[in-house]
């Protein structure tokens, strides 16, 4: 399906793009990573979920003309105050998709800057996601808000080798996120920062349950 181009608030928060699936799927929130757009998770999300439906929108913050979700301050340093309204803004637009595309609440599959919104999002507003998987995330917020995780499932898949998330920062997010009530599976893997066909084959595994 084509790009839904928008601007405003709530659906109109962002330019999208979406496929219909099968309503026995968790449907899937697509976030892409710094630089890329509402395109580019579609094949890695039909990949590990062949029958969901596929939301995808495109990050609204530009970074030398790059689309990202949220504004940063240097590598690995991110304006917090953004973020918070941010993943308030992501959330907003989850529910207003949910009623225009009858969907029931989504599982986010992030990359990079796109996992660290959806982590965000966990904890600014649980209720607009029913779990996430986070490939290459880091800590989106020092000192989260206090939120009930409880019920949802968090995959987490990092790189052994990756120049931009510190082993120790994956880990304290994995940490506050099962402080909060998440059942969190964290695995890492051979890498860096770059995917995988080890992060398709676990992705696709964990949503089937296997």
């Amino acid at each position: 399906m084509s790009t839904v181009e928008v601007a405003g608030a709530g659906i109109d928060a962002f330019a999208h793009r979406f496929e219909p699936g099968a309503a026995s799927a968790a449907p899937l929130l697509l976030l892409h990573g710094t630089g890329g757009d509402e395109n580019d998770l579609v094949p890695l999300g039909r990949a590990v979920a062949p029958q969901a439906a596929l939301l995808s929108p495109r990050g609204n913050v530009l970074e030398g003309g790059m689309p990202r979700f949220f504004r940063r301050l240097r590598e690995g340093v991110f304006d917090e105050d953004d973020v918070r309204r941010r993943a308030a803004e992501l959330a907003d637009f989850v529910a207003a998709a949910r009623t225009r595309y009858g969907l029931a609440a989504p599982i986010a599959l992030g990359f990079s800057n796109g996992a660290n919104i959806a982590a965000a999002t966990l904890f600014v507003r649980p209720e607009a996601l029913a779990g996430a998987i986070l490939l290459r995330a880091m800590v989106p917020l020092a000192v989260p808000p206090k939120a009930d995780l409880t019920g949802k499932r968090v995959l987490m898949l990092s790189g052994v080798v990756d120049p931009i998330v510190p082993a120790e920062n994956v880990n304290r997010l994995a940490a506050m996120l099962r402080d909060a009530g998440a059942t969190v599976r964290h695995e890492v893997l051979p890498g860096g920062h770059g995917l995988s066909q080890a992060d398709l084959t676990l992705a696709k595994a964990w949503l089937t349950g296997a």
